[in-house]
This record gives C-alpha cells, sequence and structure tokens, in this order.
C-alpha cells in the first residue's frame, strides 16, 4: 500500500466535498434547471455549484497555482507552479438525465523546465460519487483505487478483449473517422462499450475492467487524471499515429502493451481506406 501523499489528500478532500453535493443533486435531478450550452452539451447547476466547491477547495490548498476549468476557463496562477485541470461533472449528459454514470477528474500539470508552457501531468484524482469510488495516481507511484494498487488486465487477445469507446453524437465528433474505426475493431473484440464519461473509460481501463479505449474530440479535463492512471498501471496511451503525449484529448487509443499494438494496427488500417 502506497502512503497518500499530502496533494493527493487536498484532491481527494475537493472531489468528495464537490461529490457530496452532486449526489444529493441527482437524487432530485428532475428538480434541477438545466441551460443549454450549445447542440446536446448541457450545463446543469450542480456542474457549476461542483466546479465552484472544486476551485474554492483547492484554491485555499494552493493559492497560487492556476486553473483550467471546463466551464469557467482558464485562470492564470504563478507561470512557475503547477496548475490544475478539472472537469466538475464529466458525463453531464447522464447525470440530467438520471443514469448513475458520471465523475470527477482534476489532474496536476507542471510547467515546462525553462518555461514555456505546461508539461507532464504529476498526480491525477477521478472520483465516481455514486459508487464512492477514487481513482488516483502520481508520476512514478503507481495507480490506485482508495488503497489497492491497479494494474491494467493482462489480456493479450483480442478476442477475449472488451474495448470501451465514446460514440460521436449532435454537434459532436467524426462520424466517418468513428465508423471506420468501430468496422474494424469491433468484429475482432469480445464487446464494445459506451457509457459516456471518458475520464470513468481510462479509470476503469487501469482498473483492468476494460481492456482498451479510444476516442477523439476530447478536451484535456476529459483526460487528463486518465491517462496518468492509465499510464501508473501499466498501460499504453498515445494518440491515433502513435505518438505518446502528456495529455491525450483530440485523439486517445489507450490499452495494455499488446493490445494497444494491435489496437493500433487495426485503427491504422481503417483510416487509411
Amino acid at each position: 500500500m502506497a502512503a497518500i501523499s499530502g496533494l493527493i489528500r487536498v484532491m481527494e478532500k475537493a472531489a468528495r466535498k464537490a461529490g457530496g453535493r452532486m449526489r444529493r443533486d441527482f437524487g432530485e435531478v428532475e428538480h434541477l434547471q438545466v441551460s443549454q450550452k450549445g447542440p446536446a452539451d448541457f450545463v446543469s447547476k450542480a456542474d457549476m455549484r461542483a466546479e465552484r466547491t472544486l476551485y474554492d477547495e483547492l484554491l485555499a490548498a494552493r493559492p497560487d497555482w492556476g486553473f483550467v476549468l471546463e466551464e469557467a476557463g482558464t485562470i492564470e496562477g504563478d507561470p512557475d507552479k503547477p496548475r490544475w485541470i478539472i472537469d466538475p461533472l464529466d458525463g453531464t449528459s447522464n447525470f440530467i438525465h438520471g443514469i448513475p454514470h458520471f465523475a470527477i477528474s482534476i489532474a496536476v500539470q507542471e510547467p515546462k523546465l525553462g518555461g514555456g508552457g505546461w508539461g507532464d501531468v504529476t498526480a491525477g484524482v477521478v472520483y465516481q460519487p455514486i459508487t464512492d469510488e477514487t481513482f488516483w495516481a502520481e508520476k512514478s507511484r503507481g495507480a490506485w483505487l482508495h488503497d489497492g494498487r491497479l494494474r491494467v488486465s493482462g489480456r493479450r487477445n483480442l478476442s477475449e478483449a472488451l474495448i470501451a469507446t465514446g460514440v460521436p453524437f449532435q454537434g459532436h465528433g467524426d462520424f466517418s473517422e468513428w465508423t471506420k474505426i468501430f468496422s474494424a475493431i469491433g468484429p475482432q473484440v469480445a464487446g464494445i462499450r459506451r457509457f459516456g464519461a471518458a475520464s470513468l473509460d481510462l479509470a476503469w481501463l487501469a482498473a483492468g475492467r476494460y481492456d482498451g479505449f479510444w476516442e477523439s474530440g476530447l478536451n484535456d479535463w476529459d483526460t487528463a487524471a486518465g491517462c496518468l492512471i492509465v499510464r501508473e498501471a501499466g498501460g499504453f496511451v498515445s494518440d491515433f499515429r502513435g505518438r505518446s503525449m502528456p495529455i491525450h484529448s483530440n485523439q486517445v487509443l489507450a490499452a495494455n502493451d499488446a493490445l494497444h499494438s494491435k489496437l493500433h494496427k487495426l485503427l491504422v488500417g481503417a483510416l487509411k481506406k
């Protein structure tokens, strides 16, 4: 069991505080006032409340750090200090439709040495309020579910693999690209799931519940914590070209080493057609 650092404790405390109110809101979801940000893209009062709670808690703990927030945007801090990347409610559509599958995602990103942008993600927490599960990781310290070590699955054959994905929807994503990839991967695997919360897809991959994951057209706050958790659980994360970066949002392909290679081969072949 790893000793939980002060930083992870700060992140988990903030997530649990926001998550407690979120559970209460979910119980009264039919009473929430929901506004429309764009086609099939909603934001609820619960989303706003969660973001404010996370901001207040994390600002109090690290007053000189900056923020990247889904709703409020970028808030600059000391350029020589890390910043928080936060999705206060990943799976908003699930939430407002009464589907109990959503999460809070918090990541810490370090500034590049010498200045000029942002580098590695060094800590991540994905908290699922309904199941009260905290998935977390710190760079070079492994990935964990509460105090239990996480490992990606050891499956090596696509025919046994359960793969997660995100499906394009109204106004979001590339239907043509997704259809090509699905047509190549679908016949080769045991199943494909779409649950609608990328941060949880990645956390579940790290926990061995899924064997692989692909999606495109996401945002940094959807994947920053999840990418680190997968890597620290022994998995591989890349874009569709096979390149590895600290955060993958526009294109994400994740799995264990053997399945990542096989999925990548299928994906590349599909997109060449």
